[in-house]
């Protein structure tokens, strides 16, 4: 068995407007944000129809594609909602539980970057205060990274009742980046249902931070 671990470089690493650099492990599928929201006389909108006509001929029965296409509309939306605060990159995790005590069932997760703009402050400053003034978090960690200064924490959420969502706690893992001008901060989010795995979940968390970069890792010579 070949043990090499695989490495995929997307384009976007050569990209100097891309403003932060990152790695995630193997599980996380990308979620083609510009192209589910492309404007409907777009290229991207053009892809989206025929590789979604193409998912609903393949499907078994006029119900069970009416059910898809109102799903993937929901997901449009809740894209949509994340994009308009700030959100840059979406990823779908998929692990198996199959850690010490694990039941071996699929975990499902969603990652997140998102921009924030903040006023002018020391790196570790605006750090300490993200988890400072966030609601409810708990095991705050503060962080020295390559990239700079940074905090992490985490929460747990519930839908509020009498909403339509289930009502299943929401395991959410922080990680807050100042950027080296001072005035934006990046935040890692990981959610998942899977409250019993908030250790190995803020472990993944720790793992991109810590490979997190504000200029492109291949050099200023690559990016152009």
């Amino acid at each position: 068995m070949d043990t090499t671990p695989q490495i995929a470089v997307a384009p976007s690493v050569t990209d100097s407007r891309a403003g932060i650099w990152f790695a995630t492990p193997g599980g996380f599928t990308e979620l083609p944000v510009d192209v589910l929201l492309a404007g409907p006389d777009s290229a991207e909108a053009d892809r989206l129809r025929l590789a979604v006509a193409s998912l609903v001929d393949a499907l078994p029965d006029g119900v069970t594609r009416q059910r898809f296409i109102a799903q993937l509309a929901h997901g449009q939306q809740l894209l949509r909602a994340l994009r308009d605060v700030g959100t840059v990159h979406c990823a779908l995790g998929i692990h198996r539980d199959d850690v010490t005590g694990g039941t071996g069932e699929t975990l499902h997760s969603l990652f997140t970057v998102s921009w924030r703009d903040i006023a002018w402050a020391p790196r570790s400053v605006s750090a300490a205060r993200a988890v400072a003034t966030a609601d409810s978090h708990a095991h705050v960690e503060y962080l020295d990274l390559p990239c700079g200064p940074a905090a992490m924490g985490e929460t747990v959420r519930a839908p509020s009742p009498g909403s339509d969502l289930p009502q299943t706690p929401l395991l959410q893992i922080h990680a807050y980046l100042p950027h080296p001008n001072h005035r934006r901060m990046a935040i890692l989010t990981l959610s998942s249902p899977a409250t019993q795995r908030r250790a190995q979940y803020r472990a993944i968390v720790r793992n991109i931070a810590e490979l997190t970069s504000f200029t492109s890792p291949l050099g200023a010579a690559q990016s152009d």
